[in-house]
């Protein structure tokens, strides 16, 4: 049996299912360990390996931060324009987006999304959007992001408790509600 860094290769399929982020991790360590032997030939181009190994953990990661990006300016523009046209669809694709970024997430990310970036983005998107139809972003956001990474992926995350929460940290004067 090969063991690197004290983990035996048999725990990695799990590992593979369950953080894949960290397994691309891993799985390249190993190859860069292997690389620096010099018993073993170098017909394998060893760096390049373990990058695509590692490429596969930052896919995961991009595609799981443009779903909760994507839930971002949906929530975005349904708080600041709820009697636009488009309300229904924007429910519907924060339910689509929300399911595959929840499936997707592996605790490997918490640390590697730029939760900063993907809020600053959202808010960019959605005044964009937003003023295509005469509409504005809603005065006040914070500008940090309001949610938790384990609150944008949990399983229990709905468009309401979203906006919800959003309104209860809008900066607004007390005479403009």
């Amino acid at each position: 049996m090969i063991r690197f860094s004290g983990v035996d290769h048999m725990d990695q399929p799990s590992l593979y299912d369950d953080d894949i982020v960290t397994w691309a991790e891993q799985q390249a360590a190993a190859v860069r360990a292997l690389a620096s032997r010099p018993d073993l030939s170098n017909a394998l181009d060893w760096e390049n390996v373990a990058e695509e190994i590692e490429s596969v953990g930052r896919s995961q990661i991009s595609a799981v931060e443009q779903k909760l990006l994507q839930v971002l300016i949906h929530v975005l523009k349904y708080m600041s324009a709820p009697s636009a046209q488009s309300t229904r669809s924007w429910r519907s694709e924060v339910i689509a987006f929300h399911a595959a970024a929840h499936r997707a997430y592996s605790p490997g990310m918490r640390q590697r999304i730029d939760w900063s970036w993907l809020w600053k983005t959202a808010r960019i998107q959605a005044e964009v959007s937003l003023r295509m139809f005469d509409d504005r972003l809603v005065v006040g956001l914070p500008d940090a992001i309001p949610f938790t990474p384990e609150e944008l992926v949990s399983e229990t995350f709905t468009m309401d408790w979203a906006l919800e929460r959003l309104a209860s940290t809008l900066n607004r004067p007390a005479d403009h509600h």
